[in-house]
């Protein structure tokens, strides 16, 4: 039954996240948090959810618009080493606001309310029709990926800032989800890099049946993921992060993610 509920979620997770660029690891570490100490749950996620952008890589790598790759993810990885530096400094502010649901706490902080707020900012330039024929010029792209790596490094919520700007970019279906995988690479080496230590410490700990059961179904969910791809148009896709983004900023917001 444990194998059965983590490969359904790394299968819907990987294949409902494919057009949007965030996701997976948000829905996959809680599955792997009901079996496994949360440090073991978050290197099982993160070694999932790299194996499973490079597999993505492959289907649809060669689409990527390199120029964009380099201005916003070489940004993303220096800032993400900022953000995760200031995490240390940051790990004795008391949350703004705790609360129980069903014995489960959640907790309410600054920052997730400081991500929250910039995320539902950018989806209203993915809802509303006037914002939606803005252009955001490529000399902010540097930005968006220091954005991203920050708070990616000081949070692990980057996927959602990435795709906030990438999709402002005007770049074709293929070419924002193909630019968006190839940047996420780029930073889960960087994070596998930090964790490769403690995973390497786990040993047997790491449920290697399990692992391969949950990066197998994502990989699934990412070929059918791709296949659905050019059934779909851009304004589909924007409408689809506009909707994804308030949904997981409001769920970050108010602590439960």
């Amino acid at each position: 039954m444990d194998y059965i509920l983590v490969g359904v979620i790394a299968l819907l997770g990987s294949g409902l996240t494919f057009f949007s660029g965030f996701g997976l690891g948000t829905l996959l570490m809680p599955v792997f948090a009901l079996f496994f100490p949360i440090d073991i749950a978050i290197a099982l996620t993160a070694i999932v959810h790299l194996l499973n952008n490079i597999f993505k890589l492959t289907l649809v790598g060669k689409k990527a618009n390199l120029k964009t790759v380099l201005r916003f993810g070489l940004p993303a990885i220096l800032f993400a080493f900022l953000g995760a530096y200031i995490l240390g400094s940051l790990t004795n502010i008391k949350p703004l606001y705790s609360y129980n649901i069903e014995n489960k706490l959640y907790q309410i902080t600054v920052v997730k309310i400081c991500i929250a707020s910039l995320l539902i900012f950018f989806s209203l330039f993915d809802l509303i029709p006037k914002l939606k024929r803005l252009e955001i010029d490529t000399k902010y792209l540097p930005l968006g990926g220091a954005l991203s790596g920050f708070f990616g490094g000081l949070s692990g919520h980057q996927g959602a800032l990435r795709t906030a700007f990438l999709i402002r970019t005007k770049l074709s279906k293929e070419a924002f989800i193909a630019t968006g995988v190839s940047i996420a690479c780029f930073i889960d080496v960087s994070r596998i890099s930090v964790y490769a230590k403690d995973i390497y410490s786990l040993g047997d700990q790491l449920n290697y049946p399990m692992l391969v059961t949950a990066t197998v179904m994502a990989f699934v969910g990412a070929y059918l993921g791709n296949k659905f791809l050019k059934k779909i148009t851009i304004n589909t896709i924007q409408i689809v992060v506009g909707v994804l983004l308030i949904v997981f900023s409001i769920l970050l917001g108010i602590g439960i993610l």
